[in-house]
């Protein structure tokens, strides 16, 4: 071995691999994570010919075959929910309690990347009432941010499902695609585990956008679906630049293909740098802080200086 010195976090991550059943990090005994997990889809899904197509992951590591939309692991009741466009009224158990989100950060991931997942908890930490707060080990309902094996990508749950929540981030390597190139990815990620939907599926979107459904792969058309607008109704303006909103060329035929184009010239498509106005306005909405007199101009006027 030579002059080999153990750095201390290399140390701890491989005591931690080389346990069976649990991973021992410090203080927190992580439950046992599988390699393969078969996250819910709901049944308009095909996920057999969605798996058949290889995506091109690395320019948007979002679009992971056979999820909803990409990147939500989503039950069926969820999905009737969202496409009648009921609110979170209706199950107020999605909704973490008091705003307050336990999550815990795999052992497995390189310094930098746990960098860039903190960087982007201690974001919304700061802009929204939300308050990501580290897993003690006892909370039964927590997040826990893995890179999982398959399906490979970035996605998420949406809104609290209780028990160990899977947040899978991928970390780059030569096989996988990169959800940590920046903090924004794993914000998008994130907000739909707090409950936030993707913006392009809004009910009234094609007022403000043209869905070019012949440049979409067949099997990823029900990726496009929209909201029933009969019962939906928005606080906000439709978002061009949230962190929610598709890219132009999301589930493409072919490279330079827009799937999606707004309606206005010279307008940008959606990005993952960080929360635009709307989205840690939404946030704060949802968890009912715009309501509280005490705290609404405190994150109005974050939202409105931060936001981009």
């Amino acid at each position: 071995m030579g002059n080999f010195r153990w750095h201390p976090v290399v140390f701890v991550a491989a005591i931690c691999l080389l346990l069976p059943a649990r991973l021992v990090c410090g203080a927190i005994i992580f439950p046992k994570i599988p390699d393969v997990l078969n996250p819910p889809v709901p049944d308009s899904i095909d996920v057999e010919e969605q798996s058949s197509y290889l995506l091109d992951s690395d320019q948007d590591p979002e679009v992971t075959p056979g999820l909803f939309q990409g990147d939500m692991a989503m039950e069926n009741d969820m999905y009737k929910y969202w496409r009648v466009g009921l609110k979170w009224d209706v199950f107020p158990e999605r909704r973490w309690p008091n705003g307050t989100v336990p999550y815990a950060i795999s052992p497995l991931y390189d310094i930098d990347d746990q960098v860039t997942i903190r960087q982007a908890i201690r974001t919304l930490n700061f802009m929204t009432c939300v308050n990501f707060v580290p897993w003690n080990g006892r909370d039964k309902d927590f997040l826990l941010i893995w890179p999982i094996k398959y399906p490979k990508g970035c996605w998420s749950y949406v809104g609290k499902t209780g028990g160990t929540q899977i947040v899978s981030l991928q970390p780059p390597d030569h096989q996988s695609v990169n959800c940590l190139g920046h903090e924004g990815r794993a914000m998008h990620e994130l907000m739909h585990a707090l409950g936030i939907f993707h913006e392009q599926s809004r009910a009234d979107r094609d007022r403000f956008v043209k869905i070019h459904w012949d440049n979409i792969i067949p099997a990823f058309k029900s990726n496009f679906e929209k909201q029933s607008l009969k019962n939906t109704t928005y606080s906000f303006e439709y978002d061009y630049n949230s962190i929610m909103h598709y890219g132009k060329s999301y589930f493409s035929v072919g490279k330079g293909k827009p799937t999606i184009e707004t309606k206005m010239p010279g307008i940008k498509l959606g990005q993952r740098q960080a929360l635009s106005k709307t989205d840690c306005l939404k946030i704060n909405d949802l968890y009912e802080c715009l309501d509280n007199p005490r705290l609404s101009k405190k994150y109005y006027n974050l939202c409105k200086t931060l936001g981009i």
